[in-house]
């Protein structure tokens, strides 16, 4: 193992060594290693580090990390880092993002374009027929699909991917050698045989405890460009991972139900608040905002914007001849090669999608 992987992954096992902590103290001592050969009075130096905790990471539990790995070993999981190049670029963006990532499956960066569906693990049938068909298009359209492996809505969204042939992400609280509700064990095996991944920032062999169901339903936000909510109470988990969502500056969709059902309370609460009405996929495709970096969704196809994936073949032509700097119409014509009249109309179209804006009477330029 890489030296400096190993000094890290030593730091983020050590108890009370939480995200934040963990950058503080990489950004003062500048290396995992550094901040391991540093002294109790330089420890102690660091905000939110007291003599107890300074104990541990100079005394840490060297056998523990191995165990750690062995595990890892034990039930074919993998980590990750953030310093690493896999690391989900999603994660990189948000206030206090995982200090280690252990998995099942395959890491993508194809999950740039995700987005998360949560709700009650108590659906009514109206809750889970919308799921469906909201889910069914999304992934259709090439989202992959983040939800939490719980009853109900989370069940539903990665059932949903799978049955399309889509890709799915599934974050657990615990440790990845077991699964959390039990009752979903073939669904996991499912989603990673298929293509899937799970994913937990606790380490294998760490049971599901009431505390880490907050903490991990930020990772579950923070994967994806918005979160959907499809019926929640109006105090509830979802509104939780709702809350990290417009935190880390999300968009935040919500469903709206019955206005006497209880579990669209909390739907009605979020609109209320500024979250967008979603009937449709399309109101969420249209919606998103640009992506952390570019996608690639084919070989020959790279998407900036989300809404770019209901492009048509003319309008996908137009927008390729387009540049980020002012580009002039009959240089747009010249390169796509359509007629004037199908450029213009095409040009409006666009710019209703907010994927070009006009920069001069004569010049575009992509959004």
């Amino acid at each position: 193992m890489d030296p400096e992987h190993r000094a890290y992954l030593e730091l983020a096992l050590t108890t009370g060594i939480g995200p934040q902590t963990l950058q503080r103290l990489l950004e003062t001592f500048g290396s995992p290693a550094d901040v391991l050969s540093a002294n109790s009075e330089q420890l102690i130096n660091i905000d939110g580090i007291g003599p107890r905790l300074a104990a541990l990471i100079r005394q840490r539990d060297k056998k523990h990390i191995d165990d750690v790995l062995k595990n890892c070993e034990r039930y074919n999981i993998r980590w990750v880092l953030p310093l690493q190049n896999e690391f989900p670029e999603l994660l990189r963006t948000i206030p206090d993002p995982p200090s280690v990532l252990f998995y099942k499956g395959e890491l993508s960066p194809r999950d740039q374009l995700s987005v998360a569906i949560i709700g009650t693990r108590h659906a009514t049938q109206y809750g889970k027929d919308q799921a469906t068909r909201i889910c069914y298009s999304l992934a259709k359209a090439g989202f992959t699909l983040v939800s939490g492996l719980a009853r109900g809505i989370d069940a539903i969204a990665h059932e949903t991917a799978l049955r399309c042939k889509a890709r799915t992400i599934a974050v657990l609280a615990n440790g990845l050698d077991t699964v959390y509700p039990p009752e979903n064990k073939s669904l996991a095996e499912r989603i990673v045989q298929e293509g899937g991944l799970l994913l937990s920032e606790q380490p294998p062999c760490m049971p599901p405890k009431r505390g880490m169901f907050p903490q991990r339903n930020r990772l579950i936000s923070g994967l994806a460009l918005g979160v959907l909510v499809i019926e929640a109470a109006r105090r509830s988990g979802t509104l939780i991972t709702a809350r990290h969502a417009a935190e880390q500056g999300r968009d935040v969709f919500a469903l709206p139900g019955p206005v006497q059902s209880r579990v669209s309370q909390g739907c009605h609460q979020l609109i209320r608040d500024g979250a967008i009405l979603t009937q449709d996929a399309d109101d969420i495709i249209e919606s998103l905002g640009p992506m952390v970096q570019d996608a690639k969704i084919a070989p020959d196809r790279t998407i900036r914007r989300p809404a770019e994936l209901q492009l048509n073949d003319q309008e996908q032509t137009v927008l390729n001849s387009i540049e980020f700097d002012a580009t002039d119409i009959d240089r747009i014509i010249h390169r796509s090669g359509l007629p004037v009249a199908r450029v213009l109309s095409t040009l409006s179209v666009l710019e209703s999608k907010h994927l070009v804006r006009r920069s001069s009477g004569r010049c575009f330029l992509r959004c």
